[in-house]
Order: C-alpha cells, then sequence, then structure tokens
C-alpha cells in the first residue's frame, strides 16, 4: 500500500537528515543545519500524511481504527512522537546540535518497523479488548512519555560527550550547548515524560478495567511501567530534594531509557494481556 511505501521513504529521509545534522557539527556551517531541519521536517510530515493514509484504509477495509493496535504501528508512531518533540525543542532552544544525538533514534525505530523479520505490516481488525475510545488516550500518553524520555536519554549521553572533552574541545564539540543547558534541559524532559507516563498509567488502568474487569493486575507490562515511573519519580525526586546534576541525572537518564525499551519491547517476550503488541 502507498502509506507503506512512504513509510520506507521516510526511514531514508530521517537518516539523511541525521547525516545533515552531523556535517552541520562537524563543517560548522548553518547550510547543513537548515538541510537537517528541513529534511526532519519533511520526514515527520510524510510520516503524519502516511498515518493518516493508513487509518483511512482501516476504514475501508470496514474496521475502521488508529493506527495504533499492533507492534509494527506502534514502533511508527512512536518514532513520529520522538521527531515531533526534537523539532518543538529545537524550534524552542533555537539549538540544532541535539538533533545528532536524537535522530539515529528516530532512524533506528523506523528502519526495525521496516526489515524486521515476521513484522506484520498489515492492517487488521482490532480484537475485543482493544475497542475502545481508550485505546488512543492510552497509546497517545504513554508514547508522547516514551518519547521523552527518549530526547533525555540523548541529552544525558550529549552531556558524557561535552564533559569528556578535552581542555581544547573540537567544533563538535563547542557547538554543543553548555553542561548546564544540557542538564536543565534533560530534567524538563524527564518530568515531561513522567507527567504523560503518569497519565498513560492511569488512561491503562481504566482501559483495564473496561477491558478486563481489573483496574490493575500485575501484568507483566504493567509492573514494568510502574518500575520506569518509579525510576524516573527517583530522579525527579532527588533533583528536587537532594540537588542531583550532571552526571547523576545522566546516568539516570540512561537507566530510565533502558527500563523504558524493556517496558516496551522485552515485557512482550512474556505471557502478558499486551501480547498483542508482538
Amino acid at each position: 500500500m502507498i502509506h507503506t511505501t512512504i513509510l520506507s521513504w521516510v526511514t531514508f529521509i530521517y537518516f539523511a537528515a541525521f547525516v545533515f545534522y552531523l556535517f552541520r557539527m562537524i563543517l560548522g556551517r548553518e547550510f547543513w543545519g537548515k538541510a537537517a531541519t528541513g529534511a526532519a521536517l519533511a520526514g515527520l510530515a510524510f510520516q503524519s500524511v502516511a498515518l493518516a493514509l493508513r487509518w483511512r484504509a482501516s476504514y475501508d477495509l470496514g474496521f475502521g481504527h488508529a493506527p495504533l493496535s499492533n507492534f509494527y504501528e506502534s514502533l511508527i508512531f512512536f518514532a513520529w512522537t520522538i521527531v515531533l518533540l526534537y523539532l518543538l525543542i529545537e524550534r524552542r532552544l533555537k539549538n540544532r546540535s541535539i538533533g545528532v544525538f536524537v535522530l539515529p533514534v528516530a532512524f533506528l525505530i523506523m528502519a526495525y518497523a521496516s526489515i524486521a523479520p515476521g513484522m506484520n505490516q498489515r492492517i487488521e481488525p482490532l480484537i475485543p479488548a482493544l475497542q475502545s475510545n481508550w485505546l488512543t488516550s492510552h497509546v497517545l500518553t504513554c508514547f508522547m512519555g516514551y518519547a521523552a524520555f527518549t530526547v533525555a536519554f540523548a541529552l544525558g549521553v550529549m552531556y558524557f560527550v561535552k564533559k569528556t572533552a578535552g581542555p581544547e574541545p573540537g567544533l563538535f564539540i563547542r557547538l554543543l550547548p553548555s553542561e548546564f543547558q544540557i542538564d536543565e534541559l534533560m530534567y524538563s524532559c524527564a518530568a515531561l515524560g513522567f507527567i504523560f507516563l503518569t497519565l498513560g498509567i492511569v488512561t491503562g488502568s481504566v482501559w483495564a478495567h473496561y477491558a478486563w474487569g481489573s483496574y490493575w493486575s500485575w501484568d507483566p507490562k504493567e509492573t514494568w511501567s510502574l518500575i520506569t515511573w518509579l525510576i524516573y519519580a527517583v530522579m525527579l525526586h532527588t533533583r528536587l530534594v537532594r540537588g542531583w546534576r550532571g552526571r547523576r541525572m545522566a546516568v539516570m537518564a540512561m537507566v530510565g531509557f533502558g527500563c523504558m525499551l524493556f517496558t516496551y519491547l522485552g515485557v512482550n517476550l512474556l505471557p502478558s494481556l499486551h501480547s498483542y503488541m508482538t
């Protein structure tokens, strides 16, 4: 279908955006920065069109629903939220250097969705448990949280790159924000992700009660979502109460991201009420 073809091209557009961001960092020419932002915006626009076409195609097949119901669609939407959030941050900060660390994640997610063996790219009717308006609100809030955690992780990597630079850093390092700016933005992204994940857990609980008659059943996905929530709660708490900054916050952002990835990907290998994601 045409939306699948568009999404395949979006994968290459995001890769091109990453390369342009990298050229801008290495060469220091703003031409490449503008090209990178343009490519990222084009990729986001084409991806939005593809998602809309996929949504419309589901109605043409007679069982219309938002393209958020299986593993393939969740990967595509995850990449979309990451790029959207990053571009909003870039627009606000007027700094393109973060794209070098964020766009590779979106590209890898799109590439995995396109080439992973056994990936089901078909549009199929929803199983009974998913036939609820809570599906959209739950998935939307969760993945907005995941996107914010991904950007916080990228900022954590950026912090260590900046921190390990020698006394005479090259142009690549000098174009990065200051350690203070990276730390503040990392905290803001973690806080934003925490808010969205909290909303995701709440909407998921309501949805679980609607679908299975229980707000919480200690399903592996629910359990690891709670663990992820607790890690970021500790991260924010130690920042506010104990004044943690810099290296400790970067480490916490990486640990939280790893836990979030396991919640999203690893738990799917376990028996779960969320096994439809596989």
